[in-house]
Formats: structure tokens, sequence, C-alpha cells
């Protein structure tokens, strides 16, 4: 069995004297243990929804939503299931309650009555990991936003999940803030196998994922590796979804009839590949 399976989900959002469009329609999705995939569309294609559904703070409308076999809707679970997932929305700032680092990466271990001595070797291990020991005592208003938002993720490793979702983290990030992020997520899922679901409009951000989902009109519109999905460049540009650089030039090159059998997904890829069909 997956970790996260989705079957079948479909969601509206509430609207008074009105029927509400689909916001997720009919999606199906598995997600195993260890994997990184990252969901990518344009803005209202329902990516943020199914990220909700995935810790149960959204529940379907109709069809499932299992984490480790247990239902999202059945709301004995729900403890057990936010345990198991974690959620990291988009802008920090709300996501940060104490006005010290260490006691906001403390406050999830703290309510699940977990002990002081465990919290203390939580938080700990949890600052280290996303690189921000050393700001432990810092204010978290006077931290960058990258910063911010790697405590955001530390406040979600103290807890111990399994899954960690990060719904559009980086969007109101600099570049290097963009880098801090991503660099940690590689990190935690090489190396302590965390499942990362990682919700982007960013491509250069996708093409790290093992798998790339692409979502449009609340559906699933392909998914595959990054090589297989960017590889469908018509595809994308039809509905209205950008590729890497790399990817759009050598498409429009293949169009001039320059005859390239890789799509390269990053700047030195696409050196290479270049060079050998310079030759």
């Amino acid at each position: 069995m997956s970790f996260i399976s989705i079957q079948n989900v479909c969601f509206s959002y509430e609207e008074e004297n009105t029927a509400a469009p689909k916001a997720i329609d009919g999606v199906s999705l598995d997600i195993e243990q260890g994997e990184f995939v990252a969901v990518i569309g344009h803005n209202g294609c329902g990516k943020s929804t199914l990220a909700k559904h995935l810790n149960a703070m959204l529940l379907p409308d109709s069809g499932k939503v299992l984490v480790d076999g247990d239902d999202t809707s059945n709301e004995e679970k729900t403890f057990d299931i936010r345990e198991k997932v974690g959620l990291v929305l988009q802008n920090p700032d709300n996501q940060l309650v104490a006005s010290i680092v260490e006691e906001d990466v403390a406050f999830g271990p703290e309510n699940l009555g977990i002990e002081p001595e465990e919290i203390r070797r939580r938080v700990d291990e949890a600052l280290k990991a996303v690189g921000m020991y050393e700001y432990r005592e810092h204010a978290p208003y006077k931290l960058s936003g990258g910063q911010k938002q790697r405590v955001a993720i530390a406040g979600i490793l103290a807890i111990r999940p399994q899954c960690i979702v990060l719904d559009e983290p980086t969007a109101m990030l600099d570049p290097s803030g963009r880098e801090e992020v991503i660099s940690t997520l590689l990190r935690l899922n090489r190396e302590q196998g965390i499942t990362i679901v990682l919700i982007t409009h960013f491509m250069d951000e996708a093409v790290l994922a093992g798998r790339v989902v692409v979502m449009d009109g609340g559906k699933i519109l392909t998914q595959g590796t990054p090589e297989e999905v960017f590889s469908q460049v018509e595809l994308l540009k039809k509905h209205r979804l950008d590729v890497p650089q790399s990817a759009e030039l050598v498409h429009r090159l293949r169009g001039c009839g320059l005859k390239i059998n890789e799509i390269p997904l990053t700047l030195e890829s696409c050196v290479a590949v270049l060079e050998e069909a310079m030759k």
C-alpha cells in the first residue's frame, strides 16, 4: 500500500446561492514513502487545494485520502495523520508563533505532550537539520525570508513526520532564500528519507524532484519523471505552463531542424547536449 493514496477525490469550495466549480475533480494519485514529488500548474489549477487534503486540513466531498492506511475523513485519526504529514504554507510569518526561534520550533512537540527533555533534543536536531541551530535564540522577525521558512520547516520536523507537504514555500522568497529552502528539502529527503510533496510554480524546482505531477482544471494532466514531463513542451504550453529554459531552447532548435534526442533540464546538461549536437 502507498504511504499516501488519493482515490478519485472531488472537492468544491462552498459558494452561496450558486453551484461551486470543482477545485479538485476526480483526482487519483499514489505517493510512496521516501518519494520527492513536485506538483505544478498555473494559479487556480487545484494544487494548493490538493496539498491541504494530505493532512486533513480539507476533507473530500467524495472519494478518499488515505495516509498510511488511515482515512483523513475519520476524525479519530486526524491527530495521527497530522503527526505523520506536516504542512508548510507559503508565508512563513503565518506559521511562526513565538518570539524566540527555539520556542517556536518547540511549539508542536509541546502540544503533543512530549517530555521537556525529549522536546529539547527534537528542537536541537530539527534546527541542525535545516542549518538554523546557531539562530536558536534569535527573534524570528529579524530573520530573512529563507531563514524564516527553514524555521517553519524545523517546527514541522520536531513533530517527527514521515512526510512534509509544502505549499509554494519559496513563492515569497528571493533567489537566495529559494536556494536555501530547496537545498534543505533535498537533504532531508536524501539523508533522512522524509517524503516531500512540493507544490510549486517554479520549473527549476520541479526538475529536482523524482516525479512531477501536472495539474490543470482540478485534474491531473500528466505525470512522470522530470524528463518525461518536460519533454511534452507543446502539451504544457497548450495549458499555459512554462518549461525549463534549457528545454525551451532545445525544443526551438529542434523546430529549426537541429537533431537533438535528449531534452536537457539544467544549464549544465543543456551545454553538454548542444556541444554534442554541434560536433
